[in-house]
Parts: C-alpha cells; sequence; structure tokens
C-alpha cells in the first residue's frame, strides 16, 4: 500500500518549503495568482504512431475527474431523511460536488452500549464513499466531550483508559482500508470548559494530563494501521493548541499526519487577515492542514434560537463561502476543506448552515462552490501537438482522463495523475493503449 500523500514529506522539508514560501513575499500575490503557484503544475502528454514516431497536429484534450485536494463535508445525514427520494437526492448532491466525507465515531452513539457498535453502518457509508471515489475519515476517535464519553463508562479509570486505547485500536484496524483518515484526538487544547467538566473521560484527563491523554491514542492508531493519516483536531487556535501539538512532535518527526483546525462561524466570517494568520501559525509545524469544520449560515438567530434561511442572507453566505475557500486553497499548507453541514435538514444546532435547504433544493453558496471546485478550479483543455508530438498545459493537481484524435480518427485515452508533491506529470498516447 502507498503511503498517503501527508507522509510522503517528512515534515523538515514541508517546513522548509513553507518558510521559504513565507520569506518569498508571496503574500503580495493575488490569491488567483497563489492558487495557479501551488495548486497547479505542468501535464505533458506526447503522441506516437504506430511506429513510435511523434504525431504532430494531433488534437488534445485534457479533462480533470478529480482533485488531489480534499474539498469534503460530513456525511451525517447520509440515509436518514426522510424519504427514500429525498436519501437518494442527499447521496446525489454529496457526490456531485464532494471528494471527502467526514463520518462519525462519537464513542457515545458509536457504542451506546458496551461492543453494541455501528460499525455496519459505518462501513455501509464507506462503501458507497469508494464506489463514488470520495476519500473517508473517521471524527472523533478520542474526545472528553460528553458525545466522547458514554454514561456506561465505569469509574475505574485505569478501566476507562484501558478500554479507551482499546477502541482507538479496534476502530482503526478495522476500518483499515476503508477509512485511513481520522481525528485521532478532539478539542483536547480545552479539556475543561463547561460542557467537558463532568465526563468520565475529563476525569482521565485529570488524572493523566493533557499531554499522555493525547499522545497515546496517536501511537495506538499508529500501530493499528502504519499507513493512516492521523490529525489532532481543535476549535482553538492559539497557544494551548500550539503546545499540543508541540507535544506531539520529536526529534523532526511527528506523532500526527496533519492538523485539522475548526471555524465554526456562526457569528460572521473570519477576517481575511485572521484567517491568514492562523494559516500561517499552523503550517510553521511543518504539517499539512485540514480545515476540518467549517460553518456559516444563511439564516438569523434571534431569541437564543435559530431562524430559517432567508434569501438575503443566502447571496452573503455564498459570497463568504467563496471568499473563504478562495483564500485557503491559495494557502499551499492547506490540503482540506470540510463544510459542516451539506443540509440545513439534521444541521449541528439547527442552524441554517447548509448549502442545502431543508427540502435539499440548492442555496446560492452551493452552486457558487460547484462553479469554483467543479469549473473554475478544474481543468479543461484542448490543443494541437507541436512537431515533436507534444502538448503540454498547466493543470490543477489531481487526475486527468486524457485523449487524443489521430489521422483516420482514433482516439487512445489514458488516464494521470498529477501530484502536487512532484508538480509534473507526463503520459504518452499510441494507437494501441486504448480508445474512447
Amino acid at each position: 500500500m502507498n503511503p498517503p500523500p501527508y507522509r510522503r514529506l517528512r515534515l523538515p522539508v514541508l517546513l522548509v518549503l513553507t518558510l521559504l514560501w513565507n520569506a518569498g513575499g508571496i503574500l503580495n500575490a493575488s490569491p488567483p495568482e497563489r492558487i495557479r503557484e501551488h495548486r497547479m503544475g505542468l501535464l505533458e502528454v506526447t503522441v506516437l504512431d504506430e511506429s513510435g514516431h511523434p504525431v504532430p497536429g494531433a488534437e488534445v484534450r485534457v479533462e480533470q475527474t478529480r482533485h488531489e485536494f480534499l474539498f469534503g463535508c460530513n456525511i451525517y445525514a447520509f440515509g436518514r431523511l426522510s424519504t427514500p427520494d429525498q436519501n437518494r437526492l442527499y447521496a446525489g448532491r454529496f457526490a456531485s460536488l464532494f471528494n471527502f466525507a467526514t463520518l462519525p465515531f462519537y464513542w457515545s452513539t458509536y457504542e451506546n452500549e458496551p461492543g453494541k457498535t455501528r460499525k455496519r453502518r459505518i462501513m455501509e457509508i464507506a462503501a458507497w464513499c469508494r464506489r463514488h471515489d470520495i476519500t473517508t475519515k473517521g471524527h472523533p476517535l478520542v474526545w472528553n466531550h460528553p458525545a466522547g464519553s458514554p454514561k456506561w463508562l465505569p469509574d475505574d479509570l485505569d478501566e476507562v483508559r484501558r478500554l479507551s486505547d482499546a477502541r482507538v485500536a479496534r476502530c482503526v484496524a478495522a476500518f483499515r482500508g476503508k477509512i485511513d483518515i481520522f481525528d485521532v484526538v478532539n478539542e483536547a487544547a480545552h479539556p475543561f470548559r463547561p460542557t467537558t467538566s463532568q465526563t468520565t473521560m475529563t476525569d482521565l484527563v485529570r488524572e493523566i494530563g493533557v499531554g499522555e491523554f493525547t499522545s497515546t491514542p496517536f501511537k495506538i492508531a499508529r500501530r493499528a494501521n502504519p499507513d493512516a493519516t492521523l490529525l489532532i483536531n481543535d476549535y482553538q487556535a492559539g497557544p494551548n493548541y500550539q503546545e499540543i501539538i508541540r507535544t506531539l512532535q520529536t526529534n523532526g518527526d511527528s506523532l500526527c499526519d496533519a492538523i485539522g483546525i475548526q471555524t465554526h462561524m456562526h457569528d460572521g466570517l473570519w477576517p481575511a487577515s485572521e484567517t491568514w494568520k492562523v494559516c500561517e501559525r499552523f503550517s510553521r509545524f511543518g504539517l499539512p492542514l485540514h480545515f476540518t469544520e467549517v460553518t456559516l449560515v444563511s439564516g438569523p438567530k434571534t431569541g437564543g434560537r435559530w431562524q430559517a434561511t432567508s434569501p438575503e442572507m443566502e447571496e452573503s453566505q455564498a459570497r463568504e463561502a467563496v471568499a473563504f475557500y478562495t483564500l485557503l486553497f491559495s494557502h499551499p499548507a492547506v490540503e482540506a476543506i470540510t463544510w459542516w453541514d451539506l443540509s440545513d435538514a439534521l444541521a449541528w444546532q439547527g442552524a441554517p448552515a447548509g448549502l442545502l435547504r431543508r427540502d435539499l433544493s440548492p442555496k446560492p453558496a452551493f452552486t457558487a462552490l460547484h462553479d469554483h471546485i467543479k469549473r473554475k478550479w478544474w481543468t479543461r483543455d484542448t490543443g494541437k501537438t507541436d512537431p515533436d508530438g507534444r502538448f503540454t498545459t498547466r493543470a490543477f493537481f489531481g487526475s486527468h482522463r486524457v485523449t487524443a484524435t489521430l489521422p483516420g480518427g482514433r482516439q487512445p485515452a489514458a488516464h494521470v495523475t498529477l501530484a502536487k508533491d512532484q508538480g509534473r506529470a507526463a503520459c504518452q498516447l499510441t494507437p494501441d493503449i486504448g480508445t474512447d
């Protein structure tokens, strides 16, 4: 099995690249310029005839089929809506926009009784994602929130620790090859806030300390699946979170493979300058950044309750979503963005935070993001080969289908992957490799 892309660049290499990028004054470039610089590479196509000679003037078509960048959403409402038609529509809309899905592993619901898990349902969702070429992530394995601390846990904290460690190992091993990305520890930077202060898992944090509570699950998860991509994840973006990340890094290596940053912006879009500072602050750790939980609402909150989506706020949500995604997509350390949730139906906190309304009709934000992810940031190019039979284009990192039209009408085609860590790719088309 090939290692995940996050593990191909070792920590010092990515850190050096980040520092060089910062030193180069790239902040003066516009987001489109940065996107072209950091999200695109060179794709070279050579067309040959039966004898291996170059074919000049052949028409070449390059069509992207998948982004390397992970554009995602949680998929918690999958199969849970009121009717089969609604569930089919939800699934179709999800697959039309996203290549990345977050699946629920909250201990209190995944295993609400000892030994009785939702493994089968998660496997079914993961299988659907694989059929639609959607990468999957489990969230979260360890969390001292009530959602991550089942009421059936015993009072014996040694036994609680054993049960938690065994759960991490069991989940990562059981889903290996099906779910290979996990938020291992969630929200450890502020473990004793009111919403978490009374859980059994919080008692365990008090007993063993935040450092041990955080680092041990990563070691266990790594043993269970050496090829997994393991994340630390938090809503805090300050010194406490930075200190936790430092404890996971020793001798130029890291227990975690990527840093998760939550951005629930129920109160409004972060200023661009603040978002950029967060990216810069955490990119210095030399690890990829995942913006794991992005929320922007399209309706007001009055009297402590969320109101329905409104046309005016839907337009605002669309503008803010495009601005936020464009800024993040232009930063070279960011490798994933996950929206939270797809639809207002079953959305977290009951907020109108979906890209779809309750009836699953698309809001302007869905349309705008689709336009960027699948059109503006999507390679579609045609051209003719030069006298040496070559056609070269700049393409977004990801998978592409390349087709050439030869004299006589034959159309050999091939799939080629253009990876960010290589920056360029080449393919050769000959009459005998297959046709459309």
